[in-house]
């Protein structure tokens, strides 16, 4: 079994790529994936465990990461008799270098990016769906979120999207990034072919006749637990979607996103507004 990784922004077709991939009967895909926190949680009581640090450290070391390897594959054997797995997790790339201390070879993972506008504009359009819901990021009393530019600065400094943008510097000041797979959500919805073929030349598995038609839900996930219904749905058509970023945030919020991140148009090709 061969585990490759989706580390991709918020709301940038992450659930949409996985449900295309699925259609390859060699790939067993997940929803978002847990399997990273199994890890985090060994991690942390194999550096304090008293009964670890009593022992060899080398040996510890060498021990413990044998333990999440055969955890990692054990956990997808019990899922799938597929020869390889798609796990989504935003939180891989910036533990590249861990995937491949475990695994000892350089992991596969891909990134989805998207215009970072559209990105914010994609909360705020959840923040306006069902207004008879109170939503957290909301506070009158404090003056909080009480604005379409003050929840999009929001976004920007918090979870997810905010701690995503975060781990995204650090991929590329580590130089984990050339290592990785960038993809723009733009180019997947325009030219899908031309994407999954970069995908499969990526992994060094022969291409596979997707059907960009019809792409069928099988990943499930139940939003309530994320508060927001209908958060990873995805629509059957590959097809692109309007920009509608300007009419949804206003020009004070998408000039405060292109000032502030500016390194992000600038690496992922992205034009500024005229």
């Amino acid at each position: 079994m061969k585990i490759f990784y989706q580390s991709s922004l918020p709301r940038s077709g992450s659930t949409l790529l996985q449900n295309i991939l699925a259609q390859n009967p060699a790939f067993y895909v997940t929803p978002t994936s847990g399997v990273l926190d199994l890890v985090f949680s060994a991690r942390v009581n194999y550096t304090n465990g008293l009964e670890f640090k009593a022992q060899d450290p080398k040996l510890m070391e060498k021990a413990f990461l044998s333990f999440c390897r055969n955890g990692m594959e054990g956990y997808y054997q019990a899922l799938t008799d597929r020869p390889y797995v798609w796990d989504k997790s935003r939180g891989w790339g910036v533990h590249c270098d861990l995937l491949g201390a475990i695994f000892q070879s350089e992991p596969r993972i891909v990134c989805m990016v998207r215009d970072l506008r559209q990105i914010v504009a994609s909360f705020e359009k959840r923040f306006r769906k069902n207004p008879a819901t109170y939503k957290p990021i909301e506070n009158h009393a404090k003056m909080e979120g009480i604005t379409t530019y003050k929840r999009a600065v929001h976004h920007l400094q918090s979870i997810p999207l905010g701690l995503a943008l975060e781990r995204l510097i650090e991929v590329h000041t580590r130089g984990f990034a050339s290592k990785m797979l960038f993809l723009r959500y733009e180019d997947l919805v325009t030219a899908p072919g031309s994407v999954l073929r970069q995908i499969y030349n990526y992994v060094q598995l022969p291409e596979f006749a997707h059907d960009f038609g019809h792409v069928e839900q099988v990943t499930q996930e139940d939003d309530t637990v994320f508060e927001s219904v209908g958060l990873h749905e995805i629509r059957p058509k590959v097809a692109p979607m309007e920009a509608d970023y300007m009419q949804i945030l206003g020009l004070p919020a998408v000039k405060y996103i292109e000032s502030n991140y500016a390194w992000y148009f600038e690496r992922f090709g992205y034009p500024f507004t005229k």
